[in-house]
Formats: C-alpha cells, sequence, structure tokens
C-alpha cells in the first residue's frame, strides 16, 4: 500500500530535508514550505503510520505539521490545513478533507472566481459537484481539481535530486614538505574518487587539485583529458608529474581533490583493425614527454588567426576538430618551405628581381610576380612587414621568396613542387 507523508514548517525547508532522509531517499520540494516524501514499505520496519509519524515528530527538530496519506497530495492539504499530525487512511480521504477551505487547492484565478460565484467554499462543497458538470463547464484543469478535493489524484512523486558532485577534501595534521608523501594522500584520495565515479557508471574529463599552502596561499591545477578517464593508477601518475614540473613553494596542509563527472569512452573496433592505444596510457606517454620537453611544447600544432605566414599555436591532444578536405577540383602546386627561411642574395631592376644567389639555390629570374605586401602586430613588439615575390628561375625551379622591410633583408621561403 502506497503511504505518503509531508512536512509543513514554512521557513524551515532546510531541516525538513535532513529529516526526511532519514526515513526516504524519494521527496519532493514544496517550494519554501513544504516536503512530501515517500513512506511506502516502512510499516514493516517502523509499524503503524501512527508510529510513523510520531517516530518524524521527534526527529524534525521544529513545530511542524505532519500530514500522512495514501497519495502525495492529500498529504500536502493535510498537513497545510490541519495543525499537528494528521492520518488518513485509505477510502477516508474525502471526508477527511471536506472542512478545508477551497483556496488551498490554489486553482487558476478564472476558476477561483468560478468557485466563488458558485458558492463553492470548502473541499467537501466542490467535492459534491457531479463530476461531468464539473468537466463540461471547467475543463481538464476543473476536473483534477475536483479529484484533488476529494483526495483520489494519483501521481508520482517529482523527486529532488542532488547534483552529482565528486570531490574529496582532506585537512593534514602535520605540513607535508616532499611530494612522495603528497602522492601517498593523493593515491587514497584519487582511489575513493574513482570507486564512486565507478558506481556512478560515470568517468573524470578533467580533474581539478587545490593545495593549501602553509603560508595561506593555494597552488591550484587542472589537468583536462581528451578521453574520460577512471583508472586511479594513471590519474596518481599523471598528477605526479604535473607536480614535478610545477611544484608546490611551501609545505601543505590541506589538499582537495575535484572530478568532473562525464560519460565514459566508448569505441567498437573493428575485428581487422589494428588496436588503438588505450586512452589512459596514451594520456600518461603524453604526460611523461611534456615533462621533459615542457607542457607548451607538446600537443597539436593551429593555425592562428592572423595573416602572418605560418604562424601557428600548440594546443593540447583532443581540442582541434578536424577539417574535411575535398579531394575534387583543379590540381594546385604544392609549397614546400624552409625552416627557416634562408638567407639569400637578390638582384634588382626596376623594383624588380632579376638575379637570386643563396647557398642551395642559385639562378637568374626568368619571370616573376608579386610583390604582395603583408603587414600586421604593428601594435606589439613582434610587428612585421614583407613583400612577397613568386619567381621562375633559370635552372627550372619556381620559388617563393620574401623582403623583410624591418631587417631589409631577402629570404627564401621555399619552393613549388
Amino acid at each position: 500500500m502506497n503511504l505518503f507523508a509531508c512536512l509543513y514548517a514554512p521557513g524551515n525547508l532546510p531541516l525538513l530535508v535532513e529529516c526526511a532522509r532519514e526515513f526516504s531517499p524519494h521527496m519532493e520540494e514544496v517550494p519554501s514550505d513544504a516536503l512530501i516524501f515517500d513512506l511506502t514499505g516502512l510499516n514493516k520496519m517502523f509499524g503503524t503510520p501512527a508510529d510513523i509519524a510520531a517516530l518524524i515528530a521527534a526527529r524534525v527538530g521544529v513545530p511542524a505539521s505532519i500530514g500522512i496519506a495514501p497519495n502525495p497530495d492529500c498529504a500536502l492539504h493535510c498537513a497545510r490545513g490541519f495543525a499537528g499530525v494528521t492520518i488518513v487512511l485509505r477510502g477516508r480521504e474525502c471526508a477527511a478533507l471536506a472542512p478545508l477551505p477551497v483556496n488551498l487547492l490554489q486553482a487558476p484565478a478564472e476558476i477561483a472566481e468560478t468557485f466563488d460565484q458558485w458558492g463553492i467554499r470548502t473541499f467537501g462543497e466542490l467535492a459534491a459537484l457531479p463530476p461531468l458538470g464539473v468537466a463540461a463547464r471547467l475543463g481538464q484543469e476543473g476536473t483534477r481539481l475536483w479529484q484533488l478535493a476529494r483526495g483520489e489524484w494519483e501521481r508520482l512523486l517529482n523527486s529532488a535530486r542532488d547534483p552529482l558532485r565528486f570531490s574529496e577534501e582532506l585537512e593534514l595534521e602535520y605540513p607535508v614538505e616532499l611530494l612522495e608523501p603528497l602522492s601517498f594522500l593523493l593515491s587514497r584520495m584519487l582511489h575513493d574518487l574513482c570507486a564512486r565515479l565507478h558506481q556512478a557508471s560515470l568517468a573524470a574529463s578533467e580533474i581539478r587539485l587545490r593545495l593549501t599552502l602553509e603560508t595561506g596561499f593555494v597552488h591550484a591545477r587542472t589537468l583536462r583529458f581528451p578521453a574520460p578517464m577512471i583508472d586511479p593508477l594513471a590519474l596518481l601518475k599523471i598528477l605526479q608529474l604535473d607536480l614535478q614540473g610545477q611544484p608546490p613553494t611551501a609545505p601543505v596542509v590541506k589538499v582537495t581533490l575535484e572530478a568532473e563527472p562525464a560519460r565514459p569512452r566508448t569505441q567498437q573496433h573493428g575485428l581487422f583493425q589494428p588496436q588503438s592505444p588505450e586512452p589512459e596510457k596514451m594520456e600518461l606517454t603524453i604526460a611523461r614527454i611534456g615533462a621533459f620537453v615542457g607542457a607548451g611544447n607538446i600537443g597539436t600544432p593551429r593555425i592562428q588567426d592572423t595573416h602572418r605566414p605560418d604562424a601557428f599555436e600548440m594546443v593540447r591532444f583532443g581540442s582541434v576538430v578536424g577539417e574535411t578536405v575535398s579531394q575534387s577540383g583543379p590540381v594546385r602546386a604544392a609549397l614546400r618551405r624552409f625552416r627557416p627561411p634562408r638567407v639569400a642574395q637578390v638582384q634588382l631592376s626596376g623594383g624588380r628581381p632579376v638575379n637570386v644567389r643563396s647557398l642551395s639555390i642559385s639562378g637568374v629570374v626568368q619571370d616573376c610576380s608579386g610583390p604582395w605586401r603583408t603587414s600586421g602586430d604593428w601594435w606589439t613588439s613582434e610587428a612585421w612587414e614583407r613583400d612577397e615575390w613568386d619567381v621562375a628561375l633559370s635552372s627550372g625551379m619556381l620559388v617563393r621568396m620574401h623582403f623583410d622591410r624591418g631587417t631589409e633583408r631577402w629570404f627564401l621561403e621555399g619552393c613549388y613542387d
């Protein structure tokens, strides 16, 4: 048999939630003043509804009205309409609610005005009306209010769920200076954190570490992963490598570890395709390489939003979305760049190059196209301004070169295939 309880105590909703947690995880908050929770099955543990009501009244800790009934709304109206403890058994709902004022139904304004014109003042007067007449004159909402007045409206609880938050916090009795004992603490916290994630069928897409130092400052580190991870040993090793490169500047007195939950990575491999590396092993390998070459020197190159030639930056793996390259269209020449550009000596005639000399490429200019002047970043210390030329040499090579107007020197950028 279904059984629901409602606690009514305006202004004390947090205390009502704390009390209800002792009896049921399924609860619904009615804004600012009431809380409904499910008592189904508790009679085997605590006894009759009267015994359960006595336990709730002893646990709540503040003056509150308690309603117990076979459905949530009947319990809510009993708690709001009657002081003390009200217990309604199945089949007695209509008689129990009859004395309550009809304004407890919180009907829409136009229906409440109709009730006033009809002289309906109580639940009992509304429940005595014929249902077909109520439906014809007030529609579906009127029918719902009529069922509420009779205590017959059945529905499920709109259970309030706590937001998922996965974090561990540890205050140390003595400050920790070395990374080895700190790693031991992190290992225990990561195992607990990953166990909770596993129970929720989730993984960590980001780990946030906050180390409160003895000086009062906070050493914060955030590690983001291309694919969600849940292996505590791999996460520990990545944290260790990060702390070796960015160690705290003072002894640690408090450790806070938080994981950002995400759906685990699922991938189905082809029967005849080679297996790709596991994300945990790949991320650990990247972390080890980053510890040697520096975190800013490993990742995926991304072209910067600038007209500066060959300008790019390094970003973490997995943060660049690939673009589909169309294979259709005319075939174009490809520029094979020289890195770094090669210094050249260029002879001009009438402002146009006629001869090019360098250690690797030399020849008389047979034809040329240009100049194309580009410039930018003039507001910074890395301003650039250059004139680019495409030239065909007597040797048969087609090369790209430019004149740097800042240094007044010529460079060979590359050759066309």
